[in-house]
């Protein structure tokens, strides 16, 4: 985490970690017009364990890549209703995951929809941003740094989500 006020600069589009959600790599769009942030999600269904309720839902991380999928769960914080890209509001289930940008991390809340549509897998809303302390400079990519595709499906070939 970082300290005082010092911002953290970001492009317009990076590459995020869910560590949560055993998802090393998705690459977001920063939308400062969005309230909160959005994850892709199908296979959408709550459960209850101890009066607790959870999500389990399947995840394509990656665009134009229908064959690597992951299969998240995560504690329920809330059910929102969200205006989506075309201004319809829909109700959408809240989760809260770590997210890594760089070496920097942060704990956000992220909305759940479908986003085989859009062009990116993950958006990230105002609040992360401010949350964050992030800066954001319209005119960069990939600030932070950006992956080969390579490097990216050996990391999903590793990686394994953590106990929430």
């Amino acid at each position: 985490m970082r300290k005082g006020n010092i911002k953290q600069l970001v492009g317009w589009k990076e590459w995020f970690e869910l560590p949560c959600l055993g998802l090393p790599a998705i690459k977001g769009k920063i939308d400062t017009g969005a309230k909160t942030s959005s994850l892709h999600a199908f296979n959408i269904e709550s459960f209850y364990l101890e009066d607790v309720e959870y999500v389990r839902f399947d995840i394509h991380p990656l665009q134009k890549n229908k064959r690597l999928a992951q299969h998240c769960v995560a504690r329920v914080v809330d059910h929102r209703m969200v205006s989506d890209s075309g201004g319809k509001k829909e109700k959408r289930i809240v989760i809260k995951s770590d997210l890594r940008i760089g070496k920097h991390k942060v704990r956000i809340e992220l909305t759940l929809a479908n986003r085989d549509s859009m062009a990116f897998r993950m958006l990230l809303g105002r609040e992360a941003v401010k949350q964050g302390k992030m800066l954001v400079d319209v005119s960069k990519a990939f600030v932070q740094g950006t992956k080969k595709k390579g490097e990216i499906l050996k990391l999903y070939n590793t990686t394994k989500p953590c106990h929430l």
